[in-house]
């Protein structure tokens, strides 16, 4: 058996993530019907303890939905979906279901602004007609809010309550525009820090805080190349040659929550996010708006209605690009992870290694892949594995390990030594790819995380108990930048501006 200390809780969750395919974007445009709704296309989760100084003993969630945003992307931007519910969940006792909800419904105002032309009125094509502060919102002409539901037990039929604003009371909360451009909004950081609310929970007894907007995309990866049949030098040294996606903005839910809030009988929690829409969608062959030429009850582009239904789910990263196959990538958007035993065949069996040795006579680990299945559906005996547990798949903490200082951390995680690291939940700066390549090719194999102390083990892979490959890091040629993260919540940096006017004219 191997025995290897700084292998700890996740390195697993990661892990059994990438067992499977070729795709390695995080979840962006990962299923086939997804592509089509982007606005509820969740690109990733993460979860983690907070390492903001003062934060001790919190746990910051964060969905991030709406990909590969570029920021000149006008006249409309980015905003997220009125008739879709977005939400979070927490499971804390390890039977797959969720004990914890977050759900985030949006609504989006539009003014209708309008310039005199020649004495008439007219609407302008714009979504703000003059500079944006978050004192001044006179020349905004969309404007979008949203509530935030804790949910306890199921999510459809549990408890319902709302988190309000701890210093007003409301249960309404303003999302801050896009950044559209500098000349717009002169300071963007500034005006979006006005929208990080603190917030009660309840049967909380301690306050959290929630920001939705947009932010510049956290997620590192060399998307060309990994895609033109992983045109990359895998088994090479690790560099940074290219990040494909360095220059998009997506749009984040943040949540920060007291752990012992979120926890169960155990210091260990399991997340996801999902979006569900509206079962039946109507298209109107002649829509129309609130406007000077509109009456007051005119129908918009559709009417939608019926029960709510999933659409799309991520819990750890690239399981549905790189784990499951292209026939169920749909149905995993679809389902939930009481019901993951349909896929397993993904984790036991994975393609990527195969198809790394096609490409790069690389050797394969045996199957079936035990490592794989400990990690990536009942987490790590002793980590982050709860006392009973069923098979599922979803980002697994441990509540109980604490937070690696900014400046310490390893991009790597657990990998590299950093135990508060992916896959032990994901923090902004973990390289998952790479955590993920390395774990699929056999990192794993035979691993036991507790070092001499036994309940750690997580799996031969076939025979194999040690190490395949001789332990060599996998890389997509893709690395973090420290630096490019804020230290504070919501941690993702500020978005890029569509425009940088600054010194431009009136």
């Amino acid at each position: 058996m191997l025995r290897r200390p700084v292998l700890l809780p996740a390195v697993c969750t990661a892990a059994a993530l990438l067992a499977s395919s070729t795709a390695l974007a995080s979840s962006h445009r990962e299923a086939p019907f997804i592509t089509g709704m982007p606005k509820v296309d969740g690109t990733d989760f993460y979860m983690f303890n907070s390492y903001e100084s003062g934060r001790d003993g919190y746990v910051t969630l964060i969905a991030n939905y709406l990909p590969l945003q570029d920021a000149y992307g006008g006249p409309n931007y980015f905003s997220l979906d009125d008739d879709a519910i977005y939400e979070i969940h927490i499971d804390n006792d390890g039977n797959a279901m969720e004990d914890i909800t977050f759900q985030f419904q949006f609504n989006t105002e539009r003014k209708n602004a309008t310039v005199n032309v020649g004495g008439t009125d007219v609407p302008v094509p714009l979504i703000n007609i003059g500079a944006i502060t978050a004192n001044d919102t006179s020349a905004q002409n969309v404007l979008e809010s949203y509530t935030v539901k804790m949910i306890t037990g199921d999510r459809r039929t549990g408890n319902v309550q709302s988190i309000t604003n701890a210093g007003s009371g409301e249960d309404t909360f303003a999302k801050p525009v896009d950044n559209i451009g500098t000349k717009s909004i002169n300071d963007y950081a500034t005006y979006a820090d006005s929208f990080i609310y603190d917030v009660t929970l309840p049967d909380c007894p301690m306050p959290g805080k929630v920001f939705v907007g947009q932010r510049q995309e956290g997620f590192v990866v060399n998307l060309g190349e990994v895609f033109d049949l992983v045109a990359l030098d895998p088994l090479g040294a690790r560099d940074s040659r290219s990040n494909t996606i360095g220059d998009k903005n997506v749009t984040s839910l943040a949540l920060e929550v007291p752990a012992d809030c979120l926890t169960g009988d155990n210091t260990v929690i399991g997340g996801w996010t999902t979006a569900s829409v509206r079962q039946a969608s109507v298209i109107n062959p002649a829509p129309q708006g609130s406007s000077t030429t509109a009456s007051a009850d005119a129908k918009g582009p559709a009417v939608k209605g019926g029960a709510y239904t999933q659409v799309s789910r991520l819990g750890s990263p690239l399981v549905n690009e790189v784990v499951i196959g292209l026939p169920d990538k749909d149905r995993f958007n679809a389902s939930e992870p009481k019901d993951d035993g349909q896929f397993a065949t993904y984790v036991t069996n994975p393609s990527l290694p195969a198809l790394v040795n096609v490409l790069f006579s690389v050797p394969a680990p045996e199957t079936p892949r035990n490592d794989l299945v400990t990690v990536f559906l009942t987490g790590v005996p002793g980590v982050t594995q709860l006392p009973t547990v069923t098979a599922s798949e979803m980002l697994r903490l441990n509540t109980g390990i604490p937070a690696t200082a900014a400046g310490a951390q390893v991009d790597l995680g657990v990998a590299g030594g950093d135990f508060a690291g992916f896959p032990n939940g994901r923090r902004p700066v973990d390289d998952v790819v790479d955590i993920a390549l390395t774990a699929a090719e056999g990192f794993l194999c035979g691993a036991d995380v507790n070092g001499a102390d036994p309940g750690g083990e997580i799996g031969n892979c076939g025979t194999q108990d040690s190490q395949v490959n001789g332990g060599a890091i996998v890389n997509d040629g893709a690395l973090p930048d420290p630096a490019a993260y804020l230290t504070t919540f919501p941690y993702l940096n500020t978005p890029l501006p569509g425009a940088d006017n600054v010194a431009a004219a009136p």
